[in-house]
């Protein structure tokens, strides 16, 4: 089972529904809480996890917090979507939910700028809790939008590249590539034609294959979304450019678009057993620390490596970056609750076992600094490299915005119109891209 529901396609999906919601919300404000963090209470948790052993894992740390405040009682509620959550936080009322978590980390500006969730800054002052140091800083960076920080991570993700180690071997390859020249030779090298089809492909560059799409791809150009002025910037950014044109310039490498299209959609389930990078019949895949242990428990024929994914050849010096995102943790502004909220939040966020212990049961990256640092965490050397990834200084999440990940919808769709030669003029795209977000964005203030 994947470590988490959500993934991309989901998390854009979520992302486009946000941009609907409104700065409704009404209730205790940011440090207006008012009630007894002592006092005998029950908490209403949402949250989004749905297998198996990720729902008896959170449900575990709830069990712990509850050892450790016995006159908190917590009412767990899984499975839930953005929208469910959305909607409840929104509407308040008696079954709405008083601490929440989401794992659509593109959503924290909406989340922020309409009131939908609680300003954390006065809780965290009265317990001090210094963000930047108790957190991972990148992780802390994507959890607050200017300035505001209505959300706290629990646990992340780190984007990297997985490589079949009998496949490397086969095409005399010893080394994972670190910039992408040496990334495309690979790429090639690795690829076997079969007829009009792959035997192997080297990589899926595409943007609607798993996991290739334009916001992860963006952290290794470093891609810069918008100006001082908070205005869209990609036509301005040679970084942006770049990435767009070797994208298609791979594709083309690799056999052409259309070749590659018809070989993907034929491709097996990314959560399933008949994954490609699984089967072998895609050699290089981009992806997160969950796919170790998904390759683990599939049993596959061949030993697989990580490293992070290279890096344009004139930024080789910041090798060993990637793309960052993780579940956000949250007080819903509604609550009457928000003291006893804290407790929760704060328990679940910056307790070191219980992140120690939640990340090493599904298999994310720990979110704190010393959870990061705790000899109790899983010393796996493929996990290890995606640890090592998140700490990277210039590893990152796309910057927060006050219309979510709508920018990055914007981006993406003219990644898949590029490709397909759709949009053959690509400065005119990059132009139109950055007018369509700049209205998004005004429309959503």
């Amino acid at each position: 089972m994947p470590v988490r529901t959500r993934r991309t396609a989901a998390a854009l999906a979520s992302a486009a529904a946000m941009a609907l919601f409104t700065a409704a919300c009404t209730g205790s404000g940011a440090g207006g809480a008012s009630d007894d963090p002592k006092a005998r209470t029950t908490l209403t948790f949402w949250h989004g996890w749905s297998a198996p052993g990720e729902v008896k894992a959170i449900e575990a740390n709830v069990r712990s917090f509850e050892k450790k405040f016995p006159h908190i009682r917590v009412n767990i509620v899984k499975n839930i979507t953005d929208d469910k959550l959305n909607q409840a936080l929104r509407a308040g009322g008696s079954n709405a939910p008083d601490v929440v978590s989401s794992f659509t980390t593109d959503n924290v500006g909406r989340f922020c700028t309409t009131g939908a969730l609680a300003d954390l800054k006065p809780f965290l002052e009265k317990s001090k809790i210094d963000p930047a140091t108790t957190f991972l800083p990148q992780m802390a960076k994507y959890t607050e939008h200017d300035g505001k920080r209505c959300a706290v991570p629990l646990l992340g993700d780190a984007y990297g590249l997985y490589y079949n180690k009998k496949a490397f071997a086969e095409a005399g390859i010893t080394a994972p590539p670190k910039t992408l020249s040496e990334f495309d030779a690979v790429a090639k090298k690795l690829t076997k034609t079969k007829g009009d089809s792959y035997e192997q492909l080297g990589f899926m560059p595409n943007f609607q294959g798993y996991e290739t799409t334009f916001e992860h791809y963006a952290t290794q150009f470093g891609v810069q979304y918008f100006d001082a002025d908070g205005k869209s910037n990609l036509a301005r950014d040679p970084a942006a450019k770049a990435l767009f044109t070797w994208q298609k310039n791979l594709a083309a490498q690799l056999g052409g678009f259309r070749k590659l299209e018809k070989f993907r959609t034929g491709l097996g389930d990314e959560w399933g057993p008949k994954h490609p990078f699984h089967t072998g019949q895609v050699a290089m895949q981009l992806d997160g620390e969950w796919r170790g242990k998904m390759a683990k428990d599939a049993g596959l024929p061949f030993e697989i490596g990580a490293a992070p994914l290279p890096v344009p050849d004139d930024q080789a010096g910041e090798y060993g970056k990637g793309y960052l995102s993780g579940t956000i943790l949250g007080i819903a502004n509604t609550s009457k609750k928000q003291n006893a909220a804290w407790e929760l939040v704060k328990y679940l966020s910056t307790d070191t076992d219980a992140v120690v212990s939640f990340a090493n049961a599904i298999h994310n990256v720990p979110s704190t600094v010393a959870a990061l640092n705790s000899p109790k965490l899983n010393s796996d050397p493929l996990y290890r490299t995606f640890v090592k990834i998140a700490q990277h200084p210039k590893s990152a999440h796309a910057p927060s915005s006050v219309n979510g990940g709508a920018f990055l919808l914007t981006a993406q769709d003219l990644g898949v119109r590029h490709e397909a030669g759709r949009e053959p003029d690509l400065d005119a795209g990059l132009r139109k891209a950055d007018a369509q977000v700049d209205k998004d964005n005004e429309q959503a203030r």
